[in-house]
């Protein structure tokens, strides 16, 4: 039984490592945002990508469909979007005999990979039309619950800078989203082969290897690695240590820290940390994965308290040092 595992994953990593090569073929340089991303996939979780605009956020997710063989859909959340402009609605059909039948119209939702683009510029009242879909594959409208497609993932980008006409994501959307993923500025040598990649007459073709199938198959098989005790126990300590109120915090996180994260958080800790390592060709995680995912699961599911915002502390920072002290001496790869 240990050495068919450890074949199947041996395999998975072949051919994850090709779905790498085929998606920075295209989006160049990103391998940190292109991991997490398939992160995400793998995980059988939801992406929130933050970054300005014209990082190449929508050619990533396009990338994505193709090379996981995803039926994709992309949804250009705007003010006066409405949730039936995304979930679908019933319409009255007037058959050729004259009868006349209600008939459900299918939203875009209605797919395996969703790109929510500039999602917080949707009202609470659409933004909520995702919440069932993103934890229950499923949506209900006029009292009837549908199946979604499966796999089904969200993927949604939002602008950081642009605050005006926005809404915030309530807490319980961010916290339905298995990983943020921050998208910088390439830095020069990066920029260069984008431009001498993309200007031309050519440009690299991406080109399927999954198919839903084989990534439920993935999925099933991400859940079955081993991860040892040392890192269940690393990830039980670095979310009770964001915890105000939890006796291992520290001084610095209860003067800074309104909230910290849930249970929820270290479930995806504890997929995010096998992901990785199946990302690096290993058969289990090791402690190092645990700070390495902290800051992108963590991060959108806590709150900096109102003086800490005003001193001008940055939450990432105070997870990247936090977790950094739960191995003394160690960084993480």
């Amino acid at each position: 039984m240990a050495e068919d595992l450890v074949a199947e994953i041996e395999a998975l990593e072949e051919k994850l490592a090709e779905a790498k090569r085929a998606i920075t073929s295209r989006f160049i340089g990103q391998e940190r945002v292109v991991e997490l991303t398939l992160s995400a996939l793998l995980c059988g979780g939801h992406g929130l990508l933050i970054g300005l605009p014209g990082l190449g956020k929508t050619r990533l997710v396009e990338t994505l469909s193709t090379v996981m063989g995803l039926n994709g859909n992309r949804i250009q959340f705007t003010p006066d979007l409405m949730p039936a402009d995304i979930l679908g609605s019933e319409v009255l059909e007037t058959g050729t005999d004259g009868t006349r039948a209600f008939k459900f119209i299918h939203g875009p939702i209605f797919c395996q990979l969703l790109m929510a683009d500039e999602i917080n510029r949707a009202s609470p009242r659409t933004q909520s039309a995702l919440l069932q879909a993103m934890q229950e594959k499923s949506v209900t409208v006029a009292g009837e619950t549908r199946k979604l497609e499966l796999p089904f993932h969200v993927l949604a980008t939002q602008n950081p800078i642009e605050q005006e006409g926005t809404y915030p994501l309530p807490e319980a959307q961010l916290d339905r989203f298995l990983v943020q993923i921050d998208v910088q500025y390439p830095d020069r040598k990066t920029e260069k082969d984008i431009l001498l990649a993309t200007t031309g007459t050519e440009e690299a073709e991406a080109h399927e290897v999954f198919d839903p199938a084989s990534l439920i198959a993935a999925q099933h098989l991400l859940r079955r690695m081993p991860v040892g005790d040392a890192v269940v126990e690393m990830i039980l300590d670095l979310v009770r240590a964001f915890r105000p109120d939890d006796p291992s915090a520290s001084q610095r996180v209860r003067d800074t820290v309104a909230w910290g994260p849930g249970p929820r958080a270290a479930q995806a800790l504890m997929m995010t940390v096998r992901a990785r390592a199946l990302l690096e060709g290993r058969l289990a995680p090791s402690p190092a994965d645990v700070i390495n995912m902290a800051r992108p699961v963590l991060v959108h599911r806590m709150a900096l308290t109102f003086s800490a915002r005003a001193r001008g502390e940055d939450l990432g920072k105070i997870i990247d040092d936090v977790a950094g002290g739960l191995i003394p001496g160690e960084a993480a790869a």
